[in-house]
């Protein structure tokens, strides 16, 4: 699935296209391959989740639409009407930018029962979205567990704070 921040811009326009059901990464390979070979003004091409037989395409006019799905193999054709953004927004899936946490780093817990606490990142677990850190103030170093997006970093192993680094920039 891709998705290109010129989405937003409402002067591109999204089309679907009819492709054989289960073909839909078969079309969309195809689709990229024409649109490089003929220099066609294709932003993205989306594969929605749960949509199967169909597949979507970004492109500034309705004629280089046309052209990327021309001649390709399970392509059924381009749809006579314009997807408006809002009908296909339910179906993308939000991809999370990757958290910029380091072992050793000092966070700030910004939810849950230890809320407002400093702690030191002892272990990151990325397939679980998990940070295992020890609280600073504690009497006793006990290792908790919180979800990754519940810490904001605000000091690296460095010494050097976030923000400082912000206003250098």
């Amino acid at each position: 699935m891709a998705i290109i921040p010129s989405m937003k811009k409402m002067e591109n326009k999204i089309f679907a296209i009819r492709t054989t059901a289960n073909r839909e990464e078969q079309v969309m390979d195809f689709i990229d391959t024409n649109v490089k070979k003929k220099n066609l003004e294709v932003y993205s091409v989306i594969n929605a989740y749960g949509m199967r037989g169909y597949i979507f395409i970004e492109s500034k006019t309705r004629e280089d639409a046309e052209q990327a799905c021309f001649g390709i193999p399970y392509s059924r054709g381009l749809l006579p009407k314009e997807v408006n953004f809002s009908e296909i927004e339910p179906m993308l899936e939000q991809i999370k930018a990757p958290m910029n946490i380091q072992e050793r780093d000092i966070v700030e817990i910004i939810h849950g029962p230890f809320k407002k606490e400093k702690a030191k990142v002892k272990r990151i677990d990325e397939t679980k979205e998990e940070v295992v850190v020890e609280l600073l103030e504690a009497a006793i170093p006990i290792p908790i567990t919180v979800k990754m997006d519940w810490v904001k970093v605000i000091r690296r192993d460095s010494d050097e704070t976030i923000e400082e680094k912000k206003d250098e920039d």
